[in-house]
């Protein structure tokens, strides 16, 4: 399906995206998903998972502050929409800077998430590679994650996503590579997680990978956009909110390779 096809698809049918993401992210994520033209919800009450998952068109899980009752949350849903066949969208911020934290994202991943997204330090380590990574912020180029994305996207059956510079994405058979974007946009905090929930978006509409293609090139030309109208990171995160509501289908085939 192509991704133009597919953001299309998107704003005509506007699916219901069930985001546990972090405190940081909340809002910035939630603004995203509604300026594509999709619907967000940032439920994580244990006591609301087994009501509301079920009803979603996907699902994202963002660890970025986890605790105890948010796992409990994450698991439930995830086990949930397995049950369900709904997509869900896995993003294992810095998972590898505690014992706590990494056991979370790996008892995840043995769930077998549809799309895996994160930087190239974070699916290093996912894959049991060494990695060069500083909290949430990466430590290396994402050509050196490739091997890990082939590897994990093999062996979890997952399509995973390296988002960087230049974005690299993999099911273990087919590949692409997103480029564009705005330096200015790992200044904007959580921005990163925010794509995390548009994936989720774009997976309720369309095929797995085609549907995280379509949303990585579809944060890069609204980087892009503007960066051409920002004066630095605060008017940026302005700037590319009407961004991603103003591109067009037929712009996205633009910075997909």
């Amino acid at each position: 399906m192509a991704p133009q096809d597919i953001l299309t698809a998107l704003r005509d049918q506007n699916p219901l995206v069930h985001c546990i993401t972090n405190y940081v992210a909340m809002n910035i994520a939630a603004n995203v998903v509604l300026a594509a033209g999709a619907s967000p919800a940032m439920v994580h009450a244990p006591e609301e998972i087994a009501d509301f998952t079920p009803i979603c068109g996907a699902l994202t899980i963002n660890i970025g502050t986890l605790s105890a009752p948010w796992q409990t949350s994450m698991m439930t849903a995830v086990t949930l929409a397995n049950a369900h066949k709904i997509p869900w969208v896995l993003d294992p911020v810095a998972h590898f800077i505690s014992d706590y934290r990494k056991r979370a994202a790996q008892d995840l991943l043995a769930l077998h998430p549809t799309i895996v997204r994160g930087n190239a330090s974070e699916l290093l380590a996912l894959a049991g590679e060494a990695g060069a990574g500083k909290g949430a912020d990466t430590g290396d180029s994402v050509d050196a994650a490739q091997g890990a994305a082939k590897a994990l996207a093999a062996k979890f059956g997952a399509v995973v996503a390296i988002t960087g510079p230049v974005d690299y994405l993999t099911d273990g058979s087919q590949e692409a590579r997103v480029s564009g974007g705005s330096p200015l946009m790992p200044q904007v905090t959580a921005l990163g997680c925010s794509q995390t929930a548009l994936m989720g978006a774009y997976a309720a509409t369309g095929p797995a990978f085609d549907a995280a293609l379509a949303a990585l090139a579809h944060f890069k030309v609204a980087g892009t956009a503007a960066a051409k109208q920002a004066n630095g990171p605060g008017s940026f995160q302005m700037h590319f909110l009407d961004a991603l509501a103003a591109t067009q289908p037929a712009d996205l085939a633009q910075v997909i390779k």
